[in-house]
């Protein structure tokens, strides 16, 4: 496929849909005019992410979107030949789930909803129940919600499923119990990072992690938008401030040249793992 410029978003989103599209499209221009083919945009890009971990307001929870809304239409007719990942707040009747889409101008390539909730989040998300790669223009991708990417199985999931590129959306906080008084010495900015790595790393997929900044409530995310090759490696990222981690990497050829003397996915004993 050639050489592919792949980027990562670090920015802030609130409950204001109209400013949020307006960011996004901003987003995506600036990432056309850097040659991006793929753009992974924040959990909660549209609407924002709850204000309270531990005890969700249910009067104040982020606007629940039909999946086949204006807004993430809007989304795909400004992605045109890109693909773009965006989190959003899908709305499936009474239930309300923690998604993620993924666009280009033609329409939905995939779809995924968080499976992973931290206490709390079940009060304004229902779990999903599954992952599952698909195919896109720049490769076969699969795609994690926040909490997601602390569980090994779910990124390993997606690499049986054949995925090449994780997509790893986020809206992640500083920690809530512990806060550290600098962003950099924080317990759970130290985890965000150490999860992207080992997920890429134990996988040999390139991964694309992309965060929220800012405050909603009283929630401090932590930016450290990324990008993540086969062999662990941080090839670009934005560290706490908003911005957008652009890497260019010909991805057959990274996964190719990680897999060359040690095959994880090829070298697992399933027959000896326990499953529960």
């Amino acid at each position: 496929m050639g050489q592919t410029r792949i980027a990562a978003v670090a920015a802030h989103f609130g409950r204001d849909l109209d400013f949020d599209l307006q960011r996004i499209a901003t987003l995506i221009d600036h990432a056309r005019s850097s040659g991006v083919a793929l753009l992974v945009l924040p959990d909660a890009a549209l609407g924002g992410y709850l204000a309270d971990l531990r005890h969700p307001d249910p009067d104040a929870l982020p606007p629940a979107l039909d999946p086949d809304c204006a807004q993430l239409k809007t989304i795909a007719s400004l992605a045109g030949e890109m693909v773009v990942c965006v989190g959003y707040c899908e709305a499936d009747g009474p239930r309300r789930y923690n998604s993620a889409v993924c666009v280009t101008g033609d329409g939905v390539l995939g779809r995924h909803r968080k499976v992973h909730q931290p206490p709390g989040e079940s009060v304004a998300y229902a779990p999903g129940d599954r992952f599952a790669a698909f195919d896109t223009p720049v490769g076969r991708l699969g795609m994690l919600i926040d909490y997601d990417k602390t569980f090994p199985e779910s990124a390993r999931s997606l690499a049986l499923d054949g995925a090449d590129i994780v997509a790893c959306l986020s809206a992640w906080p500083t920690s809530i119990t512990n806060r550290a008084p600098r962003m950099a010495q924080d317990r759970q900015s130290r985890l965000f990072d150490l999860y992207d790595q080992a997920r890429a790393a134990e996988n040999q997929v390139v991964l694309v992690s992309s965060n929220q900044t800012g405050a909603m409530g009283g929630m401090r995310f932590l930016g450290q938008a990324k990008v993540v090759g086969p062999g662990g490696e941080i090839l670009a990222r934005t560290w706490s401030k908003a911005g957008i981690a652009v890497a260019e990497l010909e991805v057959e050829q990274e996964l190719a040249n990680a897999r060359r003397v040690l095959h994880h996915l090829g070298e697992r004993k399933p027959e000896v793992y326990r499953e529960a």
